[in-house]
């Protein structure tokens, strides 16, 4: 069963991959490959390729989702 989280980064991931990639410009599409069920397999590469703990790769992903929501609803 998925978490809320990882539901609203299912609808948009294709888009705030391309967002993530602008901020950490190091990432690539292979760090971002989602895939339902190995979520924590994606955060683990973050970590290891941003020097983050998993919290605050989670909190990378989710402050870029909801500034891309509220991007989304001022248009």
């Amino acid at each position: 069963m998925s978490t809320p989280t990882e539901d609203k980064l299912k609808g948009n991931w294709n888009e705030l991959k391309g967002k993530l990639k602008q901020k950490y410009g190091e990432l690539t599409d292979d760090d971002l490959t989602y895939a339902e069920g190995k979520e924590d397999e994606m955060y683990g590469k973050l970590q290891q390729k941003l020097g983050k703990t998993k919290d605050q790769v989670r909190d990378i992903v989710e402050d870029v989702r909801s500034s891309f929501n509220k991007e989304k609803e001022a248009h």
